[in-house]
This record gives C-alpha cells, structure tokens and sequence, in this order.
C-alpha cells in the first residue's frame, strides 16, 4: 500500500503545488505578472515536452512494439481534440479565453475534469517507478501553475472574491487524487493496460503543449523574449533530464 499513498501524495502535489504557486503569484501586480505567466508557460511547455518525449514514451516501447505506442498516441491526442472541443480539456491563461467566453461552471468542470485525468496519469507513473512518477508529478505542477493563474482570473472576472477564488480551485485540484485511487486500483487490476495510460499520458502533455502553450509563444514580435522562452523551455526540458 505503500505505492498507493504515493500515488495520492504525488497527485496532490501536482494539483496543489500548482495552485499553490499560481494563487502567490496573483499577488505581484498586473504589469510584472503579465511577464511573468509567459515565462511560466515557455517552462511548462519544456516539461510537458521533456517528460512525455523522454520518460513516458520510451518506458512505453519497452513494453509495446512501437506500431501499437504511436497508434495509441495519435489516438490519444485525437481524444484530447474531442475533449476539447466539449470544454473539457482547456488551457486559458486570460479571463478571456474564447474556448469558455469567461463562464464559471465551464471552467470548475473542466479544470476538476482536467485534474483527475493528470492525478490518473501520476498514479500510472507511479506504478511504473516512483522516479517516473515524481518526473511526471512535477511536470503536472508545471503546467497547472499558467492554467491555475487563467482560472483565478476567470473567477475573479466573474466577481468572486479572491477567498472563493482560491476556495473553489482547491476543490477542483482535489480531484487530481480521485483520479489517482480510481486509476490505481483499475491499473493493478488489469496491469496490461498500463503502458496504454503511459502513451496516453504522454499525449495528454504534448496536446496541451503544443496545440495550447505553444500557440500563445508566438504572439508578439520575434525579440529578446523570444531567447528567454527558448531558453525556459530548454530549462524545462532539463528540469526533466534531471528527475
């Protein structure tokens, strides 16, 4: 049982941890956090890239020949379109993201949606290896940390306080460790099916990496800033080299 308190502990902190470091960062003003979310996203796009292109898919090969992996992965990152499209899966980083035209429940339901398939997701890691399941953990803290920051300001737009703000996105984190104990028990039950949740892990992150962070890079004029999100997404990428 060991494992499984891992499994919670690790979706906690990828839940949690993001939000936790999102709520400090709506303390800095509007100007310096305008800069500072850029940033934050060119990392998390390094993350996302480093953990399914480096750790999630070769530990799948080792189990799947590679026709079955990338089959599985194209079919993931179709699935990730389709969730999409029903406003279940989404990465805002403004209060006016068009994906949800700034409604509330839209954005409770598919960040508490989004949270229980990253939780899901980290308990497969864990079942894997605890090292693979912490990469994979932190990479999840990554990337929560820019959406985390859009969801507050969605709520705060919608005139929540910022108490209530923060009380209802701790809610929806929390759903990252029911996704962790269903995927747990049903991956011990049926362990065949863990390499599948790998690739489909690895899709989940390189969807979102790259048909919902990267796009927003490449607003803006090609400037220094351009460096400094190249080189955020190298430290990302690093990041997970080194877990």
């Amino acid at each position: 049982m060991s494992l499984f308190f891992i499994a919670i502990g690790l979706s906690l902190l990828g839940g949690l941890g993001g939000l936790l470091v999102a709520a400090s960062v709506l303390l800095f003003k509007d100007s310096f956090r305008a800069r500072l979310v850029p940033w934050l996203v060119s990392y998390a796009v390094g993350a996302l890239l480093g953990v399914a292109m480096l750790n999630l898919l070769p530990e799948a090969l080792t189990h799947l020949p590679a026709s079955r992996v990338f089959a599985t992965l194209l079919g993931g990152i179709l699935l990730f379109f389709v969730l999409e499209k029903l406003v279940l899966w989404r990465h805002c980083h403004t209060h006016d993201c068009d994906v949800h035209d700034g409604s509330v429940v839209p954005v409770l339901v598919g960040d508490a949606f989004h949270n229980f398939v990253d939780g899901a997701v980290i308990a497969a890691a864990v079942l894997t290896s605890v090292p693979l399941g912490v990469s994979t953990a932190f990479a999840v803290a990554a990337h929560e940390i820019p959406q985390e920051v859009g969801d507050f300001a969605i709520l705060l737009h919608a005139g929540y306080s910022r108490g209530r703000a923060l009380l209802l996105n701790v809610l929806s984190a929390t759903a990252s460790a029911a996704g962790a104990v269903v995927a747990f028990f049903a991956l011990e039950s049926l362990p065949l099916l863990l390499p599948y949740c790998l690739v489909l892990a690895a899709s989940s992150f390189l969807y979102v990496a790259m048909a919902d962070l990267i796009p927003g890079l490449h607003r803006g004029r090609t400037d220094a800033g351009s460096l400094r999100q190249i080189l955020l997404i190298a430290a990302g990428v690093a990041t997970m080299v080194l877990l």
